[in-house]
């Protein structure tokens, strides 16, 4: 069922009598998003896309995460969210959209870490989020519909599973996450990077959080030891080799994110192109020299 904005404002009460306008906004890739104007004040409506459900999108465990970590401050308030619709209203925020561009300039890791430090500290989410498993149902969601994944996908998942292997001798202690932090879903509003779009959001390992965002935004060696010594403090063989490893992760599971998108997909976006950019990427990593010291460090105390 297609759901348009007039539907949204015609539920909400408090909007009714009042002179309302709204207008499309770009650059979103799963959803249809607005912006409402009710009198003199601004919202961000969200309209869910089609069959956001075969991406593990839970808009209740959205709706509920978008309250808690708004409780933080780094968030944008929920102000409506209709079940009925899976459509959520929230705070518009005022400030500057990022971009890799600017999120690479001086000093933008630490402050990116300093944003992520009040997520990670605020109220525990509804649900737990692990990219290995999340794999795992994407894989199944293919395997259902028919959906094309890049060459070689399921060979390669024994090197998935080491990596999990790896990464479990010295786990992390979970955290509320976004784990879904491209550059466009940090809004600079003069003060701090606040933290947008929580579809995919849960408790999980922060160097997932880290290294997922290092991933999206394309850092290199150094920005990724700024942001790495901004969260931890210091840097150490365990914490960074366990953010590259996360990075993999976040090409192996989005590039499957994206091989379902280049199916069921009405938004106008080459999907397969970033599905195969970012297994090539995942390829690259695993397939590095880097990549067996980087297991062994992980496995390290530190």
């Amino acid at each position: 069922m297609t759901i348009t904005i007039e539907q949204v404002i015609d539920k909400i009460d408090d909007w009714k009598g009042k002179n309302i306008q709204h207008k499309p906004l770009t650059g979103g890739l799963t959803n249809t998003n607005f912006k409402v104007d009710v009198d003199d004040q601004s919202f961000f409506v969200r309209i869910p896309g089609a069959s956001t459900e075969l991406l593990a999108v839970d808009r209740e465990n959205e709706s509920y995460n978008t309250r808690a970590a708004a409780e933080t401050g780094i968030a944008p308030r929920v102000f409506y969210y209709l079940p009925e619709y899976q459509a959520m209203v929230i705070e518009f925020l005022q400030g500057e959209t990022m971009s890799n561009e600017r999120l690479s300039q001086s000093g933008m890791p630490t402050r990116i870490a300093q944003s992520l430090k009040i997520l990670h500290a605020g109220p525990r989410f509804l649900t737990d989020f692990n990219m290995f498993r999340l794999t795992e149902f994407y894989l199944q969601v293919a395997k259902e519909h028919q959906i094309i994944i890049p060459d070689g996908y399921p060979q390669r998942m024994p090197t998935v599973y080491e990596i999990e292997k790896a990464m479990a001798v010295q786990p992390l202690a979970t955290v509320p996450c976004n784990n879904d932090l491209l550059a466009e879903n940090y809004i600079d509003d003069g003060k701090m990077l606040r933290l947008i779009d929580y579809e995919y959001s849960g408790n999980n390992d922060p160097c997932f959080e880290l290294g997922n965002t290092c991933q999206e935004l394309k850092y290199d060696e150094t920005r990724i030891q700024e942001i790495c010594i901004a969260y931890f403090g210091k840097q150490t063989a365990n914490k960074i080799a366990r953010m590259k490893l996360n990075m993999i992760m976040s090409d192996v599971g989005w590039a499957l994110w994206a091989a379902i998108q280049a199916k069921i997909s009405t938004i106008d976006f080459d999907f397969w192109g970033w599905a195969t950019e970012r297994w090539g990427r995942a390829l690259d990593k695993m397939d590095s020299q880097d990549f067996p010291q980087w297991l062994k460090d992980v496995q390290e105390p530190g």
